[in-house]
């Protein structure tokens, strides 16, 4: 049909990288964003994200997370910006805890390199940190953080570079698919037809997608930066990423905790976030509450000096969003009741570090209607079976 080969809906994290793709295949693409370019209104935003392979969230994920990295050097290679930064990290639990099994299952069983510490030598290689007694990490160098806003513009850079239109302040407000074939999307500012259609639309994909039912919570996430209380056994440098891990942390009674070192100067303080805990509450993207209190600030402090005594005063703090699925794992694929339109949403707050291939996927899906990456698993249709 006339038109558009693909319009992609939503140039949040993964939009933009299919976009990319896409535009880097000659593929003529429309992309559609409701707010400004790397926005801080939806799940993209907050100076780092963590990267990782020992993925202790499952074994299935690896090969995913490998095409990832090499999509991370070619973006990184590419742009010519600086999107990544392996400090190494460290997944502290216990022999009973998913995260220090999981993390040491995917290790042992992709053959990635790892060293098992005890808690006294947790102590000893990284003295910032104070584990539970009875504490076990997974050491991985091949870990760190990636830059997300500026991997968002790279992306949206290169997209247009490459032939892409772009439109942001344009929220979409209806699609559907054409009795002829294509689809057409409906904007404020009028409709638009392609063949195909890509929805990334992060935590509004509950309303873009509600004619699939998918189970999706939203859930309002906080993150929390902290200047270190330095000493002269401790200086500040030692809490910056040229010495100190990306971490996640789950205690026995405690919530599970993750963190980043100093980046980019000493001022900044160490970001810090709660992954699992009972005091996370669901919302919608559109009724998020982005004030944060006071309450909330002591809280996080107070765990967070269980694992680094020397949290000192709080700096900052940023609202974001999860998208959840009851499993906690993706929702990627063709839309089981229209093959022109692929879906990618539900990254349960570990999706980030798979950006670039989710990208490639995305665009395999547009332009064959299949890709050869594993993402069985992420089946949109999974929660209508069962």
């Amino acid at each position: 049909m006339a038109g558009y080969q693909v319009i992609v809906v939503g140039l949040g994290s993964m939009g933009a990288a299919a976009a990319n793709a896409l535009a880097a295949r000659g593929i003529g693409v429309l992309g559609l964003e409701a707010f400004w370019p790397a926005h801080d209104q939806g799940s993209g935003h907050g100076a780092s994200r963590i990267i990782r392979q020992s993925y202790f969230e499952g074994a299935d994920y690896v090969p995913l997370l490998r095409s990832a990295y090499q999509g991370w050097d070619r973006l990184e290679s590419e742009s010519g910006d600086d999107l990544v930064n392996l400090c190494g990290g460290l997944y502290i639990g216990n022999d009973s805890g998913p995260i220090f099994t999981g993390a040491l299952a995917a290790a042992r069983q992709w053959g990635l390199p790892h060293e098992v510490l005890d808690a006294e030598q947790i102590r000893s290689e990284f003295p910032t940190l104070s584990p539970a007694t009875d504490a076990r990490a997974v050491w991985e160098r091949n870990a760190g953080y990636v830059r997300p806003e500026a991997a968002i513009e790279a992306n949206l850079r290169l997209a247009r570079a490459k032939g892409a239109e772009l439109h942001f302040a344009e929220p979409v407000t209806a699609w559907s698919t054409e009795p002829g074939g294509g689809v057409r999307v409906v904007t404020p500012s009028g409709s638009y037809v392609g063949d195909r259609l890509v929805i990334a639309g992060g935590a509004w994909a509950p309303s873009l997608l509600d004619d699939l039912g998918l189970p999706l919570v939203v859930q309002r996430q906080v993150m929390y930066w902290f200047r270190p209380e330095a000493t002269a056994e401790l200086p500040i440098r030692r809490y910056t990423d040229a010495e100190h891990p990306i971490y996640v942390e789950e205690r026995h009674d405690h919530d599970q905790i993750y963190g980043f070192p100093i980046q980019d100067g000493t001022d900044g303080g160490m970001k810090i976030g709660i992954h699992r805990s009972e005091a996370i509450r669901p919302t919608t993207a559109d009724d998020l509450d982005r004030t944060v209190t006071a309450a909330e600030i002591h809280r996080v402090q107070q765990r967070t000096r269980r694992l680094i005594p020397a949290t000192g005063e709080p700096l900052a703090a940023k609202v974001c969003m999860y998208t959840m699925t009851p499993d906690e794992h993706f929702v990627i694929g063709s839309h089981p009741d229209h093959d022109q339109v692929s879906i990618a949403c539900g990254f349960s707050g570990h999706g980030f570090k798979f950006v670039p291939v989710v990208g490639e996927i995305l665009a395999d899906l547009a332009e064959h209607g299949r890709t050869e990456h594993p993402i069985g698993q992420f089946a949109p249709d999974r929660f209508r079976r069962s």
